[in-house]
């Protein structure tokens, strides 16, 4: 009786220590969870998240609320039950948070590089809308391209056969859209004189895409800059928010009526709202922050309606043009364009 009380002990014992190994090894999976949120009209850790010098700014009596999901990435059993339970976290496989070709350092770095990038775009997008339109700069004249001889550095690029340029991107659009060998008349304005020239397109041996030869850097001129002081949060989600909370420092007009708006979406050189991931820990985040409306990207409506929190109304944007018209209908009383699941 003692070897079976003394195997059963040690049975016990072992199944014990397995389940504890199985409890805690990781999984294959991260668990997303409803991030903090950050009013872009207000500071962070004591420094003002939006900052403008040599331009007078507005304060708002409202807040204007970017959102973010937290990312556990090592995941054990119990974790992974209870996040399975969870009405606000979802558990996903890892591969599709990190690559498997990728470390989680290459991920954060990425990550690090997209919100850089989404703050420079934001910035453009609420210059543009504030009446500093891009300019298409040339950067560099390749030797032996098209423009040899004929453009230069520092030249402003205006239009191409009588089309206005108002974007590189245009500028590109514009010389592909006609075989290479094809002769573009070229409007410029050089040291604040417009002029014109006949160049004619080149292509490489290799590749018959027709060039100009140059390269082109985007620039504005307002009598200020802009810069953003937010660090510890990545990827390109906050672009719609900083534009929008840009555009309200520097408006007379308090876009927020007072009230607490959250939202997120990327944002392109054009003002188009692109969508992103985790809006349900979104939703949730921007709910607890006592946001009375949440922007939502267009291509996330159908994911929003199927994950919408209670008391938490939202509106579809697709544009920057959009979310300011979805918060002026909002704090004047209206009802927004709503989601819409097609």
């Amino acid at each position: 009786m003692r070897r079976r009380g003394v195997t059963v002990i040690l049975g016990a014992l072992i199944t014990a220590l397995l389940a504890v190994g199985v409890m805690a090894a990781p999984l294959p999976y991260v668990v997303l969870k409803p991030g903090p949120t950050v009013n872009t009209l207000g500071s962070d850790n004591g420094t003002e998240v939006i900052q403008v010098t040599d331009a007078k700014t507005t304060t708002s009596a409202g807040q204007l609320r970017l959102t973010t999901v937290n990312v556990q990435s090592q995941v054990e059993l119990v974790w992974a039950i209870s996040s399975w339970f969870s009405s606000s976290d979802a558990v996903v496989p890892r591969e599709l948070i990190y690559p498997p070709d990728r470390t989680e350092k290459q991920v954060e770095q990425q990550n690090a590089e997209e919100w850089t990038a989404s703050q420079d775009s934001a910035t453009t997008v609420a210059l543009t809308k504030l009446g500093y339109p891009v300019q298409t700069v040339v950067k560099k004249v390749t030797a032996g391209g098209a423009a040899t001889g004929v453009l230069q550095a520092g030249d402003v690029i205006t239009a191409v056969d009588g089309t206005k340029v108002d974007s590189p991107a245009k500028l590109t659009e514009l010389v592909r859209a006609k075989p290479a060998g094809t002769a573009l008349t070229i409007a410029y304005t050089r040291a604040g004189k417009a002029a014109t020239a006949k160049i004619t397109t080149k292509s490489a041996a290799d590749d018959n895409t027709p060039r100009l030869g140059i390269e082109i850097d985007p620039k504005q001129n307002p009598p200020f800059k802009v810069s953003i002081d937010l660090d510890k949060i990545g990827g390109p989600s906050a672009g719609l928010m900083f534009t929008l909370g840009i555009i309200d420092k520097l408006k007379p007009e308090d876009l927020t009526g007072g009230k607490i708006i959250a939202g997120t979406g990327t944002i392109d050189d054009n003002g188009a709202v692109g969508p992103i991931g985790g809006i349900p820990q979104k939703l949730v985040g921007a709910k607890k922050a006592g946001a009375q409306l949440f922007l939502v990207p267009k291509g996330n409506c159908a994911e929003a309606l199927r994950n919408s929190v209670d008391g938490l109304p939202m509106a579809e944007v697709a544009t920057v043009d959009d979310a300011l018209t979805a918060l002026k209908t909002f704090t004047g009383g209206g009802t927004p364009k709503p989601c819409s699941a097609a």
